[in-house]
């Protein structure tokens, strides 16, 4: 009985784990680029994310800089609009219309 209540446990934090990873999406990263950053960097979202090709956008976030990046971009970017929970929002943005994607936001 307690190795199903075990088993059990462990496939609900795996699952639930997967889930908060694909919460993120480049339409909310959009919103909150709009939202957030856009007066602050004075760019569209395309042209923002058009700064780096998605190879690029991948290597800083995976190196933990985005907000660093996104801060040497937008230096008037607040500390507000680029808490960690907003990050990984920004990057699917980013990664999704990179220079090099072949795609174009609508902000």
């Amino acid at each position: 009985m307690n190795n199903i209540i075990k088993i059990a446990l462990g496939a609900a934090i795996i699952l639930s784990m997967g889930a908060t990873t694909a919460s993120a999406s480049p339409d909310k990263g959009k919103k909150l680029y709009i939202k957030k950053l856009k007066s602050a960097c004075g760019i569209s979202g395309g042209a923002m994310a058009g700064k780096h090709t998605v190879d690029e956008w991948t290597e800083i976030n995976a190196d933990g800089k985005l907000a660093d990046e996104i801060k040497t971009i937008c230096p008037k970017a607040t500390d507000k609009a680029l808490k960690g929970k907003y990050l990984e929002h920004y990057f699917d943005f980013f990664k999704e219309f990179g220079s090099d994607s072949g795609n174009v936001p609508s902000c």
